[in-house]
């Protein structure tokens, strides 16, 4: 076994040993230790429990996951147990691989994958003789009234899912139960569109769900993200997603990526699932996901919100079957089409289309009766009505080569262009680098959240190719509110012959940290 719990102290020349390997010319290897100190509170040790069968299988799919991701040669993890004093060592990783890009690589992903996805509490003991759980207060809250509380592990070793009410379904049934139960769904977004999607696949027994989010929850969400709560501000939503998962139906598998997929690695995390639904409001993400599941074969469920409005689309991915690129061949400018931040939206309104692609999905999944007709759903809740727009597979990508050429070309050119988007821990540290800061918000925008002491170029995103001028002394660094108006302006100027234009991934919200980040502190929501 490569993953291991231990209730004995680790020994870390053993493990380091078991990964020499000739052919690795790269080995990295991380440490947790037991500090003394968390929250401004001294700690005295520490106590961890895991549901030991759960947490020992997933902790082999994650190392396996970061093997076969970035081809090192091995991995190994040892997480403690039990009770462990100050200074103790809690976790403990390694990777060898041939060179040591993809060991960094590996070891960063086993991290973080451990951390959010096995199923391992962790208890701090303080020096007041008072105790608690951390880092999952969510789980234990719930039991807190009770006169005698159980352990999460308890309860999910219990519970036994009941699909009853839908394998009653004559076209469901036990086997069709059977067959959503060994189904692999991948969701991209767990915002408006994703919370309804993910909570009632997960009720219905998908078997494994991933999860592409790199947001933290924001007040502004709460009003549409209906998974969440006020206590939940300032988290990542896809661990937020992935616990509300495990506590709604914890026989389902769960896997999560907090980076947005990319050109050079879309295709093969299709892949791995048998449907994908897109629930963003970013247009870069659903072109690429329309390139993906035509060059994979997956077939995809995109949907996006207006206001009042919303629109609906099932991609096939069959030959002779349209794509994305069928109704719009290029993507438009964000400002174009406008975003929840931007044009506002009705709550309910993704709740609505949200649930209809979780609807599709089951329909697909079940393999239930569907429409045959390739089109376009609008859906206006204000008048209560709703439009089929045929999409005719002759038009479109047929004319220029098929969908799948056409999608080819649009993924090479990406890869061609490079990596755009850079995360930085805060704007300081990007002009450290060597770039000047490029402001493309609009000026309502930043008044209401400046950037405070940071030198900055001030050019709205629709202007700037137009002023492309002013920028031929500098190395740009794009920055929006969310990174979807500088990722589109970045790859403009490339196409211009801008090559050192950059996006700042995630925009001013995705810095890594907002408290260094040159956001006036009092603006930040």
């Amino acid at each position: 076994m490569r993953f291991r719990l231990s209730s004995e102290p680790v020994d870390t020349a053993t493990l380091q040993e078991a990964l020499k390997h000739p052919g690795s010319g790269g080995f990295c290897a991380f440490e947790g230790w037991v500090r003394n100190s968390n929250d401004g509170r001294e700690v005295d040790g520490l106590e961890y429990e895991a549901y030991a069968e759960l947490a020992e299988a997933e902790g082999e799919r994650i190392l396996a996951e970061a093997i076969a991701r970035y081809g090192v040669t091995d991995a190994r993890c040892m997480h403690r147990s039990g009770h462990l004093r100050v200074g103790g060592l809690a976790v403990w990783v390694g990777v060898c691989a041939p060179h040591r890009d993809e060991a960094f690589r590996a070891c960063r992903y086993i991290i973080d994958e451990i951390k959010h996805r096995l199923p391992i509490w962790k208890k701090e003991h303080y020096l007041t003789g008072e105790s608690d759980w951390v880092a999952c207060t969510h789980v234990f809250r719930e039991h807190e009234h009770e006169s005698h509380h159980h352990t999460q592990h308890d309860h999910a070793d219990a519970f036994v899912p009941d699909y009853s009410r839908q394998t009653r379904l004559r076209e469901v049934g036990d086997a069709g139960q059977a067959k959503l139960v060994a189904s692999r769904v991948l969701v991209i977004g767990a915002g408006g569109l994703g919370c309804p999607v993910l909570s009632y696949l997960a009720g219905a027994g998908v078997g494994t769900l991933g999860i592409v989010d790199g947001d933290r929850l924001d007040a502004s969400n709460l009003h549409r993200q209906t998974m969440y709560d006020a206590r939940d501000i300032g988290q990542r939503k896809v661990d937020l997603a992935a616990r509300r998962i495990a506590a709604l139906n914890p026989a389902v598998t769960v896997r999560t990526w907090t980076e947005p997929l990319r050109a050079s690695d879309a295709v093969d995390v299709f892949r791995q699932f048998d449907l994908v639904v897109e629930c963003t409001d970013d247009m870069r993400s659903r072109y690429l996901s329309s390139d993906a599941a035509v060059l994979s074969g997956t077939p995809l469920i995109m949907a996006s919100v207006y206001q009042y409005e919303g629109q609906l689309q099932v991609i096939p991915a069959r030959p002779g079957t349209p794509c994305l690129r069928c109704l719009w061949p290029q993507a438009p400018a964000p400002e174009a089409v406008g975003s929840c931040v931007q044009a506002g939206v009705l709550g309910p309104v993704p709740g609505v289309l949200g649930t209809m692609q979780a609807a599709e999905a089951l329909k697909l999944l079940f393999d239930l009766p569907r429409p045959q007709d390739n089109a376009l759903l609008l859906v206006n809740l204000l008048d209560l009505s709703m439009q089929r727009l045929p999409i005719d597979a002759a038009q479109g990508c047929a004319l220029h080569g098929g969908c799948v050429e056409v999608a080819q070309r649009a993924l090479a050119l990406e890869l061609e262009r490079g990596d755009i988007d850079l995360a930085f821990d805060s704007l300081e540290d990007a002009i450290a680098s060597g770039f000047t800061v490029v402001d493309l918000r609009e000026p309502d925008e930043i008044a209401v959240e400046p950037l405070a002491d940071v030198p900055s170029l001030r050019i709205p995103s629709a202007q700037v190719v137009a002023r492309a001028n002013e920028l031929t002394s500098c190395r740009p660094l794009l920055v929006c509110a969310r990174g979807q108006r500088s990722g589109y302006a970045a790859r403009l100027l490339r196409a211009n012959g801008f090559h050192e234009a950059y996006s700042l991934a995630g925009g001013l919200r995705g810095l890594r940290n907002h408290s260094r980040s040159g956001i006036a502190p009092a603006l930040l929501s």
